[in-house]
This record gives structure tokens, C-alpha cells and sequence, in this order.
């Protein structure tokens, strides 16, 4: 009970302090609140930073690799025409690799044509992209369908001119009408929508469908050179639920080894990519990015600090006689440093408090103004009330045990 009567005393004499000499008290509390601030305004965006890009990664797929010419991240000092002299993968890479690959639910081949024109009679949408893919695709890349089917093996097999569109160029094109059933004509060529990709919104990564136009790499053979460069052909591979990434990695490794007869010793002239990788990169980033909140912050709480310190010693200076008459009837040192010690961490708090409440009125502002919504999250709150508590513990401990020290008779006598 003791305790909690010190808490409630020490609360009072903060609030007291705050009330008696409010401009002291708020400069005081000024820099602990920015710093605060600072701090958790930081890592409140840089969580919410990382949660959407590692949404859109996961949308990549955990145990999903891509074969590709470049590689996702490059080594130091790596000549990057050793990349350039690479050959693009082929369909009969994919094809050697379908047949030989065990540890895989699904293995496509796509390429990619961007800024491209449809048309349906007077309607056309511009500047999206078609995509080429092998008849997997629905295997190797999680969407679902908002009206219509999926490619049949006959139809990809035989490049039949259907297609799939994102949910965008649907609305664009039919203005809200049936789009399955319907011609559109995209390449030069005319094509039968057979589907509608539920919309997904824009992620931070620009993976979403609902720009896309979909149709089988054996139709897109005979409309575009599917080997060049420019359209990015890569061969991406599931891995099975089962099955680790390591496995799956390792598997393709010494398969595409195999298929481009490498010799062993040899610098392979292929790059697998996985999603780890972006990952990896993202945090690296983000660490620094941390670093360099908790030191702008860590300075305005050093700052912040001493203020208190100082506020302590004026009201351990203004309190001496009441710390005289408190000892002359008993009270112990423990009681007298507890006292002190509480009210430096409530006014730390207060300061925090203030902090977080900023930190939260920006992030409604920004929402406000802009479609990114920055997250307070608990464990950022936490964090916020934390630091407070330990820079008013550090801040009140030497004026409240220098408060405690003091003799009964000469401080009821000052």
C-alpha cells in the first residue's frame, strides 16, 4: 500500500510542478517529447514499411525460385559483363526441366510485354501489360479468379486466342458489363476473354494482376519473339509443401547444370532468385534506417534528460524543508528517494505520452492526405512508455538520492 500511496504522492507533486511552473516544466518535458516523437515515429514507419513490401513479397511466394539471366542481388566486385554474356532462359530449358524436376508442384515459362494497347470496339486501355506463360502459371503465382476459368491444358497447349484480363481493364473496357465471352483485340490479334482476375489493389512492389492481360506462351510464339531480352523471359518453379527452399534450390541448381552442361568447377551462367533475397535486403535497410532514428531521438532524450535532472534539483532545493519535517517524523531514505524518483518518471511519462499522441495525429494526417496509413502499434507504445520510465529513472536518481541523504535538522532549518 505504501507503494501505491508513493506513486499517487508522486503523481500529485509532478502535476503540482507541472501547474505551478508550467513554462518551466513544458520546455523541461519539450525535449523528451520530440524525442519521443522522433523515436516512434521512426519505427512506426519503418513497420509499416515492412509489412507492405513483405505482403507484396509473400505474394511472390515463400517457396517459389526464379530462373533468371540477372541475379536479384550482385556480389562485390563482379564484373557485370560476366552477367551480360549470359543467354536468356529458353523453352527448351523449361521444357528439359519440367520433365526431369521432382521436388517442384509447378514449372512455367513467361515473359513479359509492358506498355501495350486494348481494344474492345471504342473502348481501349492503355498502358498495361500482357503476360505470356506457360499452362502452370495458376500453379506457380496465387490470384483467383473474380469471373470466368483458367487456361484448359488444350487451349495452352495449341495457343488458342484466349485471354485473362485484370480486373482494371475489365472495368475500362465493359464499363461494368460481363467481360467473359467477349473479343478484345491486343497485339494485332483478336482474343476471347475467358476470365477476370479478382482486383488486388497496388502493392509496393507493382505485382498486381489488375493491369495485366494474360494468354498461353504458345499463342504469344506466334506474335512476339519470345527469346528477347527485352521481355524478360524467366522460368519460375513452386517448390512442394513438403519440400524445403534449400531442397528446391538445390535440385534446380544441379538440374540447370546439367541442361546447360556445365562443367564442374564452372561459373554457372544462370541466376536463381528467391524472394529470401529481397528479404534479406529489406532488413539491412531497414536496420540502418533504425539506427539512424534511435540516434537523432537518442540525442533530444539525452537533452531531455538532463532537463529533468535539473527540474528535480529545483524541486528537491524548493522541498528541503518538507523533506526535514517528513524525516523528523519518521519517514525513512527509501521513502524520500522512492518520492523523487516516481515523479521524475511521471513527468517522463507525461512527456512521452505527448510524444506518442503527435506520433498519432501524424500518421491521421497522413492517412488523411495520402492512401498510406502509418500503424502505431502496441509494441511501439510500449517501447514509447519504456524509454520514458528508464530516462526518468536515470534523470531522478541522483537528485532524489542526494534528497535523501539530507539531515532532518538542516533541512528543516533551510
Amino acid at each position: 500500500m505504501i507503494i501505491f500511496r508513493l506513486i499517487g504522492e508522486s503523481f500529485r507533486f509532478a502535476f503540482d510542478a507541472l501547474r505551478q511552473n508550467k513554462l518551466r516544466t513544458m520546455l523541461s518535458l519539450l525535449a523528451i517529447t520530440i524525442g519521443i516523437f522522433t523515436i516512434i515515429a521512426v519505427f512506426s514507419a519503418v513497420d509499416t514499411f515492412r509489412g507492405k513490401l513483405q505482403a507484396s513479397v509473400d505474394k511472390l511466394g515463400s517457396n517459389t525460385i526464379y530462373i533468371q539471366k540477372w541475379p536479384w542481388s550482385f556480389g562485390d566486385n563482379y564484373p557485370w559483363w560476366k552477367y551480360m554474356n549470359r543467354p536468356q532462359p529458353s523453352l527448351r530449358d523449361f521444357e528439359a526441366l519440367r520433365e526431369r524436376i521432382e521436388n517442384a508442384q509447378g514449372v512455367t515459362f513467361e515473359i513479359s510485354a509492358s506498355d501495350r494497347v486494348i481494344k474492345y470496339r471504342s473502348s481501349s486501355v492503355e498502358g498495361i501489360s500482357v503476360w505470356a506463360a506457360s499452362h502452370d502459371f495458376n500453379k506457380t503465382w496465387n490470384f483467383e479468379l473474380q469471373d470466368g476459368r483458367y487456361f484448359t491444358e488444350n487451349e495452352s497447349k495449341n495457343g488458342s486466342p484466349v485471354c485473362i484480363l485484370g480486373s482494371d481493364i475489365a472495368d475500362g473496357l465493359f464499363n461494368g458489363d460481363a467481360a467473359v465471352g467477349k473479343q478484345v483485340q491486343i497485339l494485332g490479334r483478336r482474343l476471347t476473354v475467358i476470365g477476370v482476375f479478382n482486383k488486388e489493389g497496388e502493392d509496393m512492389l507493382g505485382t498486381s494482376l489488375d493491369k495485366n492481360v494474360n494468354i498461353p506462351i504458345t499463342f504469344a510464339k506466334g506474335v512476339l519473339d519470345i527469346q528477347n531480352e527485352r521481355y524478360g523471359p524467366q522460368i519460375t518453379v513452386r517448390g512442394n509443401d513438403n519440400v524445403s527452399l534449400e531442397e528446391v534450390e538445390s535440385e534446380l541448381r544441379g538440374l540447370m547444370r546439367s541442361i546447360h552442361r556445365i562443367k564442374p568447377g564452372k561459373e554457372e551462367d544462370f541466376a536463381l532468385n528467391k524472394t529470401t533475397i529481397i528479404s534479406n535486403q529489406l532488413d539491412s535497410m531497414f536496420k540502418m534506417v533504425n539506427i539512424a532514428g534511435w540516434v537523432i531521438g537518442g540525442f533530444s532524450i539525452l537533452v531531455g534528460g538532463f532537463s529533468i535532472a535539473n527540474i528535480m534539483f529545483v524541486s528537491v532545493k524548493e522541498r528541503t524543508n518538507i523533506i526535514g519535517i517528513q524525516k523528523s517524523l519518521g519517514a525513512k531514505n527509501y521513502f524520500i528517494l522512492l518520492q523523487f524518483i516516481f515523479e521524475s518518471i511521471s513527468l517522463c511519462i507525461l512527456g512521452g505520452l505527448l510524444g506518442l499522441l503527435l506520433v498519432f495525429l501524424l500518421a491521421l494526417a497522413i492517412g488523411a492526405a495520402t492512401d498510406f496509413h502509418i500503424i502505431l502499434g502496441l509494441n511501439n507504445i510500449a517501447l514509447g512508455i519504456g524509454i520514458s520510465i528508464i530516462i526518468g529513472t536515470i534523470s531522478g536518481f541522483w537528485p532524489a538520492y542526494s534528497a535523501s541523504r539530507l539531515d532532518p535538522v538542516e533541512a528543516i532549518r533551510s
